[in-house]
């Protein structure tokens, strides 16, 4: 069994999913009863408010499922709000997303049958009123592939925190479990394709190039869509002439290439995605036409320890293709799941079950959970004030003293 999820998740590297739940690591468990996670309150001065919208795009048939006529989405609004008294703090996953990520996830030799993920509450209120000093820049997540837009909620509540509306997108079919209304749950099609696809190289590839251009499809159909689709609560409370967009790992693929395609997108930041139909980063060839043509806006690549533009091709090339401004960097000691709610809940995980240490690292890698998450927040918040407000960052990117020393930058 272990050796299937290892070739699965060598063949996926790119979309970071695996297709074999995770098998309880080593050693004795500290606690009887299921886990039950906390995530880090935001940094911003505003509260978080948050609702839920399903969008129908009735112009597409699904490209996943053939028998839908039309493709089906589910987003969530993180928003700064006035107050939250009353409110109550949004669920990270509803129970059939929490079932479906406890069966289908990316961590490795985590035992997720032991976590009670739908009990997990973010710092986010349900219908809370929007505060006042708007419209707020629209900031855009896309999730890795795999994974549901709820494993960003760390960063997106942050962000919200601080004055954006920031957009979360679970993509069909690809997320592990996605919960309509009415407690209907829609699970990945990925790992059937890609057991189909295996071992195959041109059938792997082609199915990278489908899953990218899906997502894309999404995100384009989203900025269509949610202009028209806000409860009356937000309408006129969203900037749609200030939009940017960021994800991890495929999602950060998809924020940059939906960048390129699209001119609506004025900045995009990529938290360690491949930019190429490859099965691993290193891997020359196969690039993406934002990678080949690069990008006229702004843009930011921020990588895990050993990422940049001498390890990943693809960066290189929009590195070197790219006129507009761009900012790359690394963190010491980061893993590829770093840039997600793995930072925040994986050490818990490990403390209540008795995990080893190599467990944690093969997660989310060396760097402390404390100084990796207020890293990435810092780098994040400061892109998108400068490119989407025009404000200052204060020297973060010239080495100044409030540097974190983690950063490498390219």
């Amino acid at each position: 069994m272990q050796t299937r999820r290892a070739a699965m998740l060598s063949a996926m590297a790119a979309l970071a999913v695996s297709a074999v739940p995770a098998r309880a690591a080593a050693g004795e468990p500290r606690t009887a009863g299921p886990v039950r996670l906390t995530l880090p309150a935001p940094s911003g001065p505003y509260p978080v408010g948050t609702v839920a919208l399903r969008l129908v795009d009735a112009s597409r048939a699904d490209p996943w499922v053939a028998s839908q006529p039309y493709r089906e989405l589910m987003v969530g609004i993180r928003y700064p709000a006035r107050t939250v008294g009353g409110c109550p703090a949004a669920p990270q996953m509803l129970p059939g997303e929490a079932s479906g990520f406890a069966a289908l996830n990316s961590f490795t030799d985590v035992p997720s049958s032991r976590v009670d993920w739908a009990a997990t509450r973010t710092h986010a209120h349900e219908g809370a009123p929007v505060a006042h000093g708007g419209p707020f820049p629209v900031v855009c997540y896309s999730p890795g592939a795999g994974d549901p837009r709820s494993l960003g909620t760390t960063l997106c509540d942050d962000l919200a925190s601080r004055g954006y509306a920031v957009v979360t997108l679970d993509h069909t079919y690809d997320a592990c479990a996605v919960q309509f209304p009415g407690d209907r749950v829609e699970h990945s099609v990925l790992p059937a394709e890609f057991a189909k696809a295996y071992p195959d190289q041109q059938r792997i590839t082609a199915l990278l190039r489908k899953t990218m251009a899906v997502r894309v499809a999404d995100a384009r159909f989203l900025l269509d869509a949610l202009p028209e689709a806000l409860p009356q609560g937000l309408c006129g409370t969203l900037d749609f002439s200030r939009i940017g967009m960021f994800g991890q790992s495929a999602g950060g693929f998809t924020a940059l290439q939906t960048m390129h395609d699209d001119p609506r997108i004025a900045a995009a930041a990529n938290l360690d995605g491949v930019l190429a139909y490859v099965q691993d980063d290193s891997t020359p060839g196969n690039l993406s036409t934002v990678a080949a043509d690069g990008l006229d806006r702004p843009f930011l690549l921020i990588g895990k320890d050993g990422n940049n533009l001498g390890t990943v091709p693809s960066w290189a090339a929009l590195w070197r293709n790219s006129p507009g401004r761009h900012r790359g960097l690394s963190l010491r000691g980061a893993q590829h799941a770093t840039y997600t709610d793995a930072e925040a809940v994986v050490p818990q995980i490990a403390r209540r079950l008795g995990l080893p240490r190599k467990t944690v690292v093969e997660n989310i890698g060396t760097i402390a959970p404390r100084l990796a998450i207020t890293a990435q927040r810092a780098y994040v918040a400061a892109f998108f004030d400068r490119r989407l407000r025009g404000r200052d960052d204060d020297g973060l990117w010239e080495g100044a003293s409030g540097c974190p020393p983690e950063a490498r930058y390219f």
